[in-house]
């Protein structure tokens, strides 16, 4: 580990404002590419509280590549063997009313659609993992307690000055390039002069963080990674922080001014547990938004996270949204300072990102249109008939209205960069877009699909850092002239031919080009005569739209097979 002390004047590749989830994932991505990386944070540490608690497959999938999903399994204070299930009741002594299994698909039953399952840990567990890995890389410097005041560009780079908040020293960095990944309240943001724009601050919220040693034993239902409590004192949400004492409780769309809140109260007439023994850690009250930036950059300045997106937290997309924004600018921002990332490499990064934001945020508001509040019915708890059938009732509904919240891979993993700049298009319409099927697709710009292969490793684990030209029916033998181009323009190329007879099923082409962030670029039946003309599209060197229906091409070469 390496962490200075004091920021000085000096020169960098890369300024990382802000040392969140985000901010982390960016410097890991970089630095694991030997990106020389300066990351500034204006708190003496990482996260304090557990906003986030879900790390979704696709985020566990970049960490598995990064070296770091097996730490973050064992660093979690939360077994991963825990039941992954969302149990609804009336209350934690209550009604029981319905639950979903493997909730967020954090069982860890192997699945051939991803590498990682899900994993309930709270955030500031994440981020320590996270800034371990950052500081492990002997490119990547970390600086606490240290202020983003301003910053100024050229077409050359940009230079951005810091005070450090223990002594008050400034000092002055000039880099090529600088991300803000510094929140909701971004300074970085302002700096540039993007707007945020959409809803903002349409309900109040109010989170809790507790100690209540005897609330496992005093709640009547499963153990399960969240109890949302349907009632008409209190609906609100709760759930476990770790396997001993410590939870987490929402109250959603709260109506009452904060001075007027008494938490303890809150989290007894919510649960049911009037008696309960309860130790206030933490409280946080927030407003929910709906806001995305009007632009993404300016210039060499590129926003990402909180900073260029906002929404309610439930479906458990923002902080792993966030870090797909990292991944996506991180890899083009290496090709760009490695000389094989054209200018387009950039300007893709808003292209691509956008929608998916806006996918994402319309699940997450649609999820927060459903919470606990909508869901209480007169009669609910009573001992009746009556009660018994409101209870089948109101768990109809659930069933019907959260599934879209708690089965979404089409959103996690069915993202797909349809109208990218850096994509060569094959002709073939992509899969129908829905919030809980995925349906694996080779189609350009989706996700390249995964599978387990005969000797137990994933597929993903045979992807090179750059890009990886997949021969599905382990066809080296034509591949010749697009390495020797790749290798022309200085592009990674790694040749795989697994030998695996469902790959050129899965895929539906001979060859797929996979992109170093993990998705498909081009696909076809043969290498395309023009292989200049297809990596100059998809390094960004190339901005026209192209559409390549690949002849087969008749060089032949040799790659290492798995």
């Amino acid at each position: 580990m390496h962490e200075p002390n004091r920021l000085t004047d000096t020169t960098t590749d890369v300024v990382i404002v802000g040392a969140g989830p985000v901010g982390l994932a960016a410097a890991i991505e970089l630095g694991l590419r030997g990106v020389r990386c300066i990351v500034v944070e204006r708190n003496d540490r990482t996260g304090y509280s557990p906003r986030a608690k879900t790390t979704n497959v696709r985020t566990r999938e970049h960490l598995r590549r990064w070296g770091i999903a097996d730490t973050l399994r064992k660093a979690s204070p939360i077994s991963p063997d825990r039941p992954s299930n969302v149990v609804f009741a009336t209350r934690m002594n209550g009604h029981f009313l319905t639950r979903f299994e493997n909730a967020l698909h954090g069982s860890r039953a192997r699945n051939n659609l991803y590498s990682e399952e899900a994993q309930w840990v709270p955030q500031y567990v994440l981020e320590d993992v996270l800034r371990g890995r950052a500081q492990s890389l002997p490119s990547v410097r970390i600086y606490f307690e240290t202020e983003f005041l301003s910053l100024s560009q050229s077409p050359d780079g940009v230079v951005s000055r810091f005070k450090d908040h223990r002594d008050g020293r400034s000092a002055v960095v000039n880099s090529a390039y600088l991300i803000g990944a510094d929140g909701a309240r971004s300074v970085v943001r302002e700096a540039i002069g993007a707007s945020m724009t959409g809803d903002g601050a349409f309900s109040r919220n109010y989170s809790i963080i507790f100690r209540a040693p005897e609330l496992a034993a005093r709640n009547v239902h499963e153990p399960a990674i969240m109890y949302w409590m349907i009632n008409e004192d209190v609906p609100s949400l709760l759930g476990p922080m770790d396997e001993e004492d410590l939870w987490f409780f929402m109250a959603t769309k709260l109506d009452v001014e904060p001075s007027s809140i008494d938490a303890t109260e809150l989290i007894r007439r919510g649960s049911g547990i009037a008696d309960l023994k309860i130790e206030i850690v933490g409280t946080d009250l927030w407003v929910a938004h709906r806001l995305v930036a009007d632009h993404y950059s300016a210039g060499r300045v590129f926003l990402a996270g909180d900073a260029c997106h906002l929404h309610p937290p439930f479906g458990g997309f923002g902080m792993n949204m966030g870090i797909g924004d990292a991944v996506d600018l991180g890899w083009k921002l290496s090709a760009r300072l490695a000389g094989w990332g054209g200018e387009t490499l950039l300007a893709s990064y808003e292209a691509e990102r956008r929608p998916v934001h806006e996918r994402t945020i319309a699940e997450a508001v649609q999820n927060y249109s459903a919470v606990s509040n909508e869901l209480v019915r007169p009669a609910l708890e009573e001992d009746s008939p009556r009660g018994e059938a409101t209870r089948r009732e109101v768990a109809d509904i659930i069933e019907a209205v959260k599934v879209r919240e708690f089965k979404t891979l089409g959103v996690i993993l069915g993202l797909r960069y349809a109208n990218s700049p850096i994509i060569v298009g094959d002709g073939s319409e992509p899969p129908p877009e829905h919030f809980m099927l995925y349906v694996p697709s080779a189609h350009p710009g989706c996700l390249a699909p995964h599978l387990w292969l005969a000797d137990g490793s994933s597929l993903y684990d045979h992807f090179g850092p750059g890009f990886t030209l997949l021969a599905t029916d382990g066809d080296t033998a034509s591949t010749h002239a697009l390495l020797a181009t790749a290798q022309a323009r200085r592009v990674p190329l790694k040749v795989l031919a697994p030998g695996d007879d469902r790959l050129r099923i899965r895929y539906g082409a001979r060859f797929a080009l996979i992109r170093p962030d993990q998705h498909v670029g081009w696909r076809g039946d043969a290498i395309p005569d023009d292989c200049d003309g297809m990596l100059a599209r998809l390094t960004g060197a190339d901005s026209p739209p192209i559409l390549v229906i690949a002849s087969e091409a008749k060089q032949s070469s040799s790659a290492a097979q798995i």
